[in-house]
């Protein structure tokens, strides 16, 4: 590879000849790509061009910059898109810049630089924890099952990833409210004994590779220099997903310097259950107090009617509000439907639609938020023809519990077993109860156990559903239905519409998404109790959202199975979302009945001929109609909230300014029952504002502004005159 000044030079021109480098793009991606070196953190909303910001910005370092392309090392998350950074770059004239994944890059400097260090090889890295884990359970006489097996293991990795010790873990995981398949104290014995049997066996793992690079870097002044010799500046993406032992990595890696670019978006942070953390990417502008700091926020992948829901779904103040750049599209349609086996049947037939408009296979997707809801979606797409590709999780009937299952359904019909209770349903529980199953759905316990309670419940189900078509029905034709569901969505395509959790969706996009299971205990998860919590799955439907570029459709099911007790409820995520409340804050429309659902309260329609008043104001938890004082707050008195706990500190910490400002007790300037009122509702314009208890003219000529800018984020300009000719219009500035 060339070196020196002449070869830069070269390398230069050669970036130059074609058209100018920033032309080509909008002015905040110019911005960013155009920053002199130093720090620069780019919060790059979903579609808003980030990795042609960040290709545009190293061009422009090395053709403008005098920055050899040797000297750049952009850490990526995956080898994907690492591969695509680079591909770009050539394409650009742009070679030698080193693309890589944190553990990637760390791996080849371990090579490098180990044997001269410890004087040995690099000992051999383990991919997979389990065995290893195995081993540590069998020196604890512990005998965990397989979904066991998989938390412990995820607790070992969380607490490296987080660089927390076997002796801090227990105090650690209690403060971070992790729930865990074991006692926290037997897991940190656990974790203490998977690392002597790696010891023993004279292995690491992936966390290991991070951990000793930068110990190595840290501890040994020769490989410092020697690294920061060879790479000078750096850029990394999905900065918010970073967690803490990669954040110790990048900043051996950068020493005292400053010349790194961050690319994030903290409303895509989806990961903290592994140790990720936005923290990294918020508090840039607070390490680095002179870096540029430039908001993305022009979207190119979806239209204006998807884009306005994802801005009004994160209640996104108006600085940070993306902005659609494609033309209009269809609105967002709106699926309630009776049970899990309607709501499947109405989403295949609107893919069957699409497929017959032209839409390929392989630009729709079917999302949801566990991988125990994909067998109804598995069933449903597969039985009308359709080929789907199952993404990031095995198959429903190749799980290991539902294998397991089967084989003693399978066993039950070949021992005759008179004993077994009177019924279908009955019997497949009793068969599933041999397995640790109940009914009752677990409230406490670790994500694999749920995972796996689910699985179960999705058999216990289809007994259920298969009794009711057929009340005659027995094992055996239990059985056999089992069988035949099995062979007929084992599809040997790659090509079909694709099925995945939102988790593993994150990255990706097509032109229609499904967004599908969307009810209280779903999306949000029943175990997701406290703000953070609740925070995290929003933006995990925001994701989703934003993973669409024209079809959107949303959907959910009032009950489990044909003919149950219609009592689950919509998530509330959607309140602010579907035409019934805020309806023309996105734009958004109803849009149409699906087959084996009922209308949409709210929407334009109600049934044939019949149209219902878009003023009903109905509880955002449980639909029912509100009058007084609570339809201002938009929820029964009885029902869950959803207040941002840290807006409402925010306005109890600026409340307490202002009533000692005034000499006045902290309850004159509003009560907690009004304050929470405003974190509940997050309203955006004084028209949203005045609608809640206890404000009324006289406070919101004081206080309105302060409290929207509070809301919005920003700080309050103590003392503003509010300005009320807003008064008139109920809604907030479209988004596109």
């Amino acid at each position: 590879m060339m070196s020196g000044p002449p070869a830069l030079a070269a390398q230069a021109a050669r970036v130059r000849s074609g058209n100018d480098l920033l032309a080509a793009l909008d002015p905040e991606q110019r911005a960013a790509a155009g920053a002199p070196l130093g720090p620069v953190c780019i919060l790059a909303g979903a579609g808003t061009g980030k990795t042609r910001t960040i290709t545009h910005r190293v061009a422009h370092m090395v053709a403008q910059g005098g920055v050899g392309p040797g000297q750049i090392l952009a850490v990526t998350f995956t080898a994907r898109a690492a591969g695509e950074l680079r591909g770009r770059l050539r394409a650009m004239g742009v070679d030698g810049v080193q693309a890589r994944t944190f553990h990637s890059a760390a791996l080849k400097q371990l090579l490098y630089f180990w044997p001269s260090v410890a004087g040995v090889a690099l000992p051999k890295v383990e991919k997979s924890k389990i065995p290893y884990v195995v081993r540590a359970a069998a020196r604890l006489h512990l005998r965990p099952d397989r979904a066991e097996l998989r938390d412990l293991t995820s607790e070992v990795e969380w607490a490296k990833t987080t660089l927390v010790t076997p002796a801090d873990y227990a105090r650690m995981a209690a403060a971070s409210g992790r729930e865990t398949a074991a006692p926290p104290e037997t897991v940190a014995r656990l974790y203490a004994a998977y690392e002597e049997v790696k010891r023993d066996a004279g292995v690491i793992d992936m966390e290991d590779l991070l951990l000793l690079t930068a110990a190595m870097i840290e501890e040994h002044s020769w490989v410092a220099a020697e690294v920061r010799a060879r790479y000078r500046h750096f850029v990394v993406d999905e900065y918010q997903d970073v967690n803490d032992l990669q954040q110790r990595v990048l900043d051996a890696w950068l020493g005292e310097r400053d010349s790194l670019c961050v690319v994030g978006d903290p409303h895509q942070t989806i990961y903290s259950f592994t140790g990720a953390s936005p923290e990294h990417l918020l508090g840039f502008p607070r390490r680095f107090p002179d870096a540029a700091v430039v908001r993305l926020i022009r979207d190119y992948r979806s239209t204006p009617q998807v884009v306005g829901l994802a801005n009004t779904l994160m209640r996104a103040a108006p600085a940070a509000r993306l902005v659609a750049a494609r033309p209009d599209g269809p609105a967002p349609v709106w699926l309630e439907c009776d049970s899990e086996p309607a709501e499947a049947a109405a989403v295949a037939s609107r893919i069957r639609r699409l497929l017959d408009q032209g839409v390929p296979a392989s630009e729709i997707a079917v999302l949801y938020r566990t991988n125990a809801q994909s067998e109804a979606y598995e069933a449903a797409i597969g039985g009308a023809g359709i080929a789907y590709l199952l993404r990031g999780g095995e198959k429903f009937f190749e799980r290991t519990e539902v294998v397991a299952a089967m084989r003693l359904l399978r066993a039950a019909v070949r021992s005759a077993d008179t004993d077994r209770p009177e019924g279908l349903t009955a019997a497949v529980a009793d068969i599933l109860a041999a397995l640790g199953w109940r009914a009752d759905q677990p409230t406490v316990g670790s994500g694999a156990e749920r995972e796996q309670w689910e699985n179960l419940a999705a058999l216990h189900r289809l007994a259920g559903d298969l009794a009711a078509r057929s009340p005659e029905a027995d094992l055996e034709a239990f059985v056999a239905e089992l069988g035949d569901r099995a062979t007929h969505e084992h599809q040997p395509t790659v090509q079909g519409v694709t099925l995945s959790t939102l988790h593993t969706a994150k990255g990706l996009e097509w032109d229609a998404v499904f967004l599908v299971g969307l009810t209280e205990g779903t999306l949000p998860l029943v175990h997701a109790r406290t703000a953070e919590q609740i925070a995290e799955e929003r933006r995990l439907l925001y994701v989703g959202v934003t993973r669409a570029r024209r079809h959107l459709v949303l959907s959910w099911a009032l009950s489990r199975a044909e003919g149950g007790r219609r009592s689950r409820r919509p998530s509330r995520f959607l309140d602010d979302l579907r035409p019934m409340r805020r309806e023309s804050a996105a734009g958004v429309r109803h849009g149409g009945r699906g087959e084996g659902t009922r209308p949409v309260a709210g929407a334009e329609e109600t049934g044939p001929g019949r149209s219902r008043s878009r003023s009903a104001v109905r509880c955002r938890t449980c639909g029912r109609s509100l009058t007084g004082v609570h339809a201002r707050v938009g929820r029964c008195e009885g029902c869950p909230g959803d207040v941002d706990a840290a807006l409402f500190e925010r306005l109890r910490v600026w409340r307490s300014a202002r009533a000692k400002e005034q000499g006045a007790p902290a309850f004159v300037v509003f009560t907690d029952a009004t304050l929470q009122a405003i974190a509940e509702s997050r309203p955006g314009t004084v028209a949203e504002l005045v609608r809640l208890p206890g404000i009324g003219q006289a406070k919101l000529d004081r206080y309105g502004e302060e409290v929207l800018a509070l809301v919005a984020g920003r700080t309050p300009p103590v003392g503003s005159p509010l300005v009320v000719e807003s008064l008139g219009s109920d809604t907030p500035p479209d988004a596109s």
